[in-house]
């Protein structure tokens, strides 16, 4: 039996979709929007027509691991706790250099074969609780288009106090996205590229995922960013400008993380970024007004730039090394204890964010 009949039965009827003529539906899990004729399965390869519904996955999963919640990266959410992950099999794009590959690639890539179990949502939930985890985490393959599954596990997390979160491509849909709002509470997107070719390499385009943070960001999902910095990729002045003046123009105060590339998958000609190109990528983030911009993937490498300062007085708020965080100084509600600066985040477990710092900054502490 293949890996694709074995998951077959593993699905339940979706709810991000319409029906259209002759048996066709139209799936609205992510940006492709697949008209899906019946029989067929839609680019994400997951979600399915049969019959003239949607079976969408359910019920299992491929991945559970508890770790900090900064390697997701969350730098502005619970610092220091834990977050349980859990991932699905598929995704809607094709990246050559996806660290997931064999969960993401497993229907494309027949190097790809992998195991899965069956599990309930209430007992992902007793596993976080007994992780004395605070969060739980959709990820390791693209969490949109297993939203029924998520949204499930979701209902449970949110009964027993804790947060949840998604870590994904961002090629979302407003149908999705108001589907989740409800709950998740903490959004991370990876912007791969300011240039609409190189989405086209990866399979997807560029302007859903643009719509789609600025439409998280106004829905009031916590929302950081992140980069995967990949020399000769998208790396140029221009497009990190492009980039980061975007995000700007959106709020100042969304986190954005340029992270380093390895070479992984099938990208294997671009060297791997240094710890010069994260401080360069920084640099253009801070002159586009980005208050709050991180270097990740090369613990230590990156100083300064793994930690969170406070924008107004400059005071050393929370240190990291790595995925680690060595010391916290912000209150309870996430403000500077030297000059009372709100630091816009998700500090508290169940805790709405803080209100974000708009205007001019100006000095507060003599």
């Amino acid at each position: 039996m293949t890996l694709a009949e074995q998951l077959a039965g593993h699905t339940r009827e979706g709810d991000l979709y319409e029906s259209l003529e002759g048996n066709r539906i139209r799936c609205y899990a992510c940006g492709h929007c697949c008209p899906i004729p019946s029989g067929f399965a839609g680019v994400c390869k997951v979600r399915f027509n049969r019959g003239g519904k949607l079976l969408v996955p359910y019920g299992y999963v491929n991945a559970l691991h508890c770790d900090p919640i900064e390697k997701k990266p969350f730098f502005h959410a619970l610092p220091g706790s834990r977050a349980l992950s859990f991932g699905m099999l598929g995704c809607d794009l094709h990246c050559g250099y996806c660290q997931n590959w064999v969960t993401s690639q497993a229907l494309r890539d027949f190097r790809s074969s992998l195991d899965f179990g069956e599990i309930e949502p209430a007992e992902i939930v007793r596993l976080a609780l007994r992780q004395n985890a605070s969060c739980i985490v959709s990820t390791y393959n693209e969490p949109l288009i297993t939203s029924e599954w998520a949204v499930a596990v979701f209902r449970e997390a949110r009964s027993a106090g804790l947060t949840t979160g998604y870590v994904s491509n961002g090629n979302a849909t407003p149908q999705v996205l108001e589907y989740l709002r409800p709950w998740v509470d903490l959004y991370k997107v990876d912007l791969k590229s300011f240039d609409d070719r190189r989405y086209h390499e990866l399979g997807g385009r560029l302007e859903p995922i643009l719509d789609s943070i600025a439409r998280i960001h106004s829905m009031g999902f916590w929302l950081e960013v992140v980069t995967l910095v990949v020399p000769g990729f998208n790396d140029s002045q221009r497009e990190l400008e492009a980039l980061a003046g975007f995000l700007s123009s959106i709020s100042p105060d969304i986190p954005w993380h340029v992270t380093a590339f390895y070479s992984d998958y099938k990208m294997t000609g671009p060297r791997d970024t240094t710890a010069a190109m994260l401080e360069r990528a920084a640099s253009i983030g801070r002159a586009a007004g980005l208050r709050y911009v991180y270097a990740g993937n090369l613990p230590g490498g990156a100083g300064e730039l793994e930690n969170t300062n406070c924008p107004n007085c400059g005071a050393l708020l929370v240190e990291r090394y790595g995925f680690e965080v060595l010391q916290n100084r912000l209150t309870a509600d996430g403000t500077c204890p030297y000059c009372q600066w709100a630091i816009p985040g998700y500090w508290r477990s169940g805790a709405r964010r803080v209100r974000e710092n708009r205007g001019m900054l100006h000095k507060r502490c003599g």
